[in-house]
């Protein structure tokens, strides 16, 4: 392990609440910020979403991880002198209030920046600051229908598709991070914090592809193609002999053509229409019923071994209960164990990628609700007393 960690030193207020703001700094402590979850004393939301054990929520152990958590009210005078107070020596606050929400409560950019010059304002909502839906709730569910990711998911004769986890709020949280990163880069040069104007209806929206640009150059509306791809073919999900699935991929010219050979249909290589992506998926449906048809005669691991001899690109469709046990999930070190205090031994998802001199490390799972209070809280001078007092008045 490295003597020093990539985020050292870096301290970042999480008061964001669900999934894209709070992940966020999820990345960010995986790789050494020091990251203070500030949570209204009912809690993030997300400590009850999703499943649960003995009470404990599941979701929350991994969203909360490597994170000190203390309570504190915002909307109470008492609290916003705290939070002026953490945020003195913060670098970064991550907050997902609708806009005018911290204004409100004299803790926006203006009054933070005059008593840290050098923080970085991470705002995360699902229409950004301005503009005409800039006040209405935000949440990932939305924001995947209206970047038109739901639109072109799906079957070609079925409804638009929704992704049944939070897809927006994960690419979102990626993208709060990368930006998070790039303003404490500015700040390193000039000194100066500046607010990150975040919604969550964007990043999924750039990871769509070139759709704006297709639109505007060709007119053309991208619909729904099932598990088809409208850039290349074969490329479609197909069921073994042994009632198993399998994903097939072409992107590339030549493993197009090493997919056919295989198939015993090397005759298709040479129509004029096989040399380009877009071509042969408007010949999807012959492909896929050649591919099909030799994989629906063959079990998934002799499908598996023929397409790797041949250099083509396949991959099982894998449930949870695969992942945990496929050997390349495992070389990688991708599911780590981390003890809890509440559950005990608790597998999850390790570190986003591997730095080979500053790796990233899980140190512990979410904690419970204000358990730091305590602890951080004594640092700024707050005794026993007086956090009872606050206490009382539901200000922590």
């Amino acid at each position: 392990m490295a003597e020093r960690k990539a985020l050292e030193g870096i301290k970042v207020i999480d008061t964001a609440t669900l999934f894209a703001g709070p992940l966020a700094a999820t990345v960010l402590g995986d790789f050494g910020a020091e990251v203070l979850k500030v949570e209204h004393p009912r809690g993030d939301p997300a400590r009850t979403h999703g499943y649960s054990k003995d009470g404990i929520g599941l979701w929350w152990k991994m969203l909360g991880r490597n994170k000190r958590a203390v309570t504190l009210n915002l909307s109470k005078s008492e609290g916003q002198e705290i939070f002026e107070r953490l945020a003195r020596d913060a670098d970064v606050v991550i907050e997902s209030f609708r806009p005018g929400i911290l204004e409100r409560w004299n803790l926006g950019y203006e009054r933070l920046s005059e008593i840290n010059p050098g923080l970085i304002l991470a705002r995360v909502t699902g229409f950004g600051q301005r503009g005409p839906y800039s006040n209405r709730p935000g949440f990932g569910t939305l924001a995947e229908s209206m970047s038109g990711f739901a639109h072109v998911t799906g079957q070609p004769d079925g409804p638009p598709t929704l992704p049944p986890f939070g897809l927006a709020d994960g690419i979102a949280a990626l993208a709060t991070a990368c930006a998070t990163l790039i303003a404490l880069r500015v700040r390193d040069a000039t000194g100066r914090g500046q607010v990150v104007d975040l919604a969550i209806i964007e990043p999924i929206f750039t990871v769509l592809g070139p759709q704006p640009t297709v639109y505007d150059q060709l007119g053309v509306v991208q619909e729904r193609s099932g598990n088809r791809s409208v850039n290349n073919a074969p490329r479609n999900t197909y069921r073994t002999k042994d009632g198993r699935w399998l994903a097939v991929s072409t992107s590339a010219q030549n493993i197009a053509e090493r997919v056919m050979r295989l198939v015993g249909h090397p005759e298709y290589i040479d129509e004029p229409w096989f040399a380009r992506g877009s071509e042969r998926a408007k010949h999807a449906e012959e492909l896929d019923e050649a591919v099909g048809g030799w994989i629906s005669e063959r079990t998934r691991d002799e499908v598996v071994e023929a397409f790797e001899e041949a250099g083509a690109a396949v991959a099982p469709i894998y449930n949870i209960e695969d992942i945990m046990r496929d050997p390349q999930y495992q070389a990688l070190s991708s599911i780590i164990t981390v003890d809890d205090p509440e559950l005990g031994p608790v597998k999850m998802q390790n570190v986003l990628f591997r730095l080979s001199e500053t790796p990233g490390e899980v140190e512990w799972c979410g904690p419970t609700l204000g358990e730091h209070n305590e602890e951080v809280y004594r640092k700024l001078g707050i005794g026993k007393d007086r956090l009872d007092e606050l206490s009382k008045k539901g200000a922590i």
